[in-house]
C-alpha cells in the first residue's frame, strides 16, 4: 500500500478509562504509527484537554466547546493534517486491520463506513440491554446499502470531500444528515466490510432508554425538515410496533447469544423496546422537542 498521511479524529466526553483502551488498539494498527495521526476533541469533560493529556501524551488534544460529537467531530477535522479523515468513537475498540482496511476501500468508493461488532459480556448470560444490543445494535451493513447512511463511529471520507460536504450538525441525527447531504452531491457510500470496531454493548436497560431518546429527539428534529413528515413518522411508529413479528427469528438463530435464557431475553427487550420506542415516538409527535 502507497504512503498515505491520515487523521483519526475521536469525539471524547467524561469516558477516560475506555478511551484509553481505544487510543492503545489504534497504537496497533498494521499501518505504521508516522503514517497517522490522532486527535482527540474533548467535548467540555470534567478533566479537560490536560486529563486527557495525561493519559495520552502521544496525541494530539483539543478543546471542543460546543456540545454534542457532531461539534467534537468537526473541531478535530478542522485541524486535521491528514489526506483521508478516520472517525471513531472514544467507546470503540479497532481491530489491528481496521485503519488499513478503511483506507483501501476508499479507492472503490468516495467515502466508506464499517463494520461495527458488538461484544457482551458472558453470550450465554447477557443482560436484557445486552441481549437486545448483540443482535440489533450498530448494523452498519443495513444503514450503508439499504438506508444509505453511515454511522460516525466507523466512517472513512477524504479531507477535500468532507470540506465540500461541511461539517457535522448539532441536535440531529448528525451522521445520516451528514450522508445524505454528501450523497446529494454525488458522492458514493460504500460498505468497508473488513474494517472492523468493536463496540460494547449497553448493560443497563437505562442507558439503552437513554440512547433511544436522544437518537429519536434528534431525528425527529431532522424529519420535520421535511413537507408531510407527520404522515410519515406516525407510520414508521406503527412499523416499529409490530417489527418484532418480523424479527423474533433474528434473535433465536442468532449466534451471538447462546442458550435458552440468552435467547428469552432477546426476545422479551425486542418487544420491550420497539414498544417503547413507538410510543415514544408519538409523544415526541404530541410534545415535539424544541429546536
Amino acid at each position: 500500500m502507497t504512503v498515505r498521511s491520515i487523521s483519526i479524529i475521536i469525539p471524547h466526553y467524561n469516558d477516560l478509562q475506555q478511551l484509553a483502551r481505544c487510543l492503545e488498539s489504534l497504537r496497533r494498527q498494521t499501518i505504521p504509527r508516522e503514517r497517522f495521526e490522532i486527535i482527540v476533541s474533548d467535548n467540555n469533560s470534567t478533566g479537560g484537554v490536560a486529563a486527557v493529556e495525561h493519559i495520552a501524551p502521544d496525541v494530539t488534544v483539543v478543546s471542543a466547546p460546543e456540545q454534542g460529537a457532531g461539534p467534537a467531530r468537526n473541531v478535530g477535522a478542522a485541524i486535521a493534517q491528514g489526506a483521508y479523515l478516520a472517525f471513531i468513537d472514544s467507546d470503540c475498540i479497532a481491530d489491528r486491520d481496521w485503519l488499513c482496511e478503511g483506507i483501501a476501500a476508499l479507492e472503490r468508493f468516495d467515502y466508506v463506513g464499517g463494520q461495527v461488532i458488538t461484544t457482551v459480556t458472558s453470550r450465554e448470560d447477557p443482560t436484557a440491554a445486552e441481549a437486545f444490543e448483540a443482535i440489533f445494535a450498530f448494523n452498519f451493513k443495513r444503514y450503508i446499502e439499504k438506508e444509505g447512511f453511515s454511522g460516525s463511529g466507523n466512517l472513512f471520507v477524504p479531507r477535500t470531500i468532507f470540506r465540500k460536504v461541511g461539517g457535522f450538525r448539532a441536535r440531529v441525527s448528525e451522521d445520516m444528515e451528514w450522508c445524505r447531504r454528501a450523497n446529494a452531491m454525488g458522492f458514493t457510500l460504500g460498505y468497508a466490510e473488513r474494517a472492523i470496531v468493536y463496540h460494547p454493548a449497553r448493560r443497563e436497560w437505562s442507558e439503552l432508554i437513554r440512547r433511544w431518546d436522544r437518537f429519536m429527539a434528534e431525528d425527529i428534529r431532522l424529519e420535520k425538515e421535511k413537507a408531510g413528515w407527520q404522515i410519515r413518522w406516525i407510520i414508521h411508529a406503527a412499523i416499529v410496533a409490530i417489527s418484532p413479528l418480523g424479527h423474533w427469528f433474528s434473535v433465536i438463530r442468532s449466534h451471538r447469544l447462546l442458550g435458552f435464557r440468552a435467547k428469552c431475553r432477546g426476545l422479551s427487550a425486542l418487544i420491550r423496546i420497539r414498544s417503547y420506542r413507538s410510543y415514544r415516538m408519538i409523544f415526541l409527535l404530541l410534545h415535539q422537542p424544541q429546536d
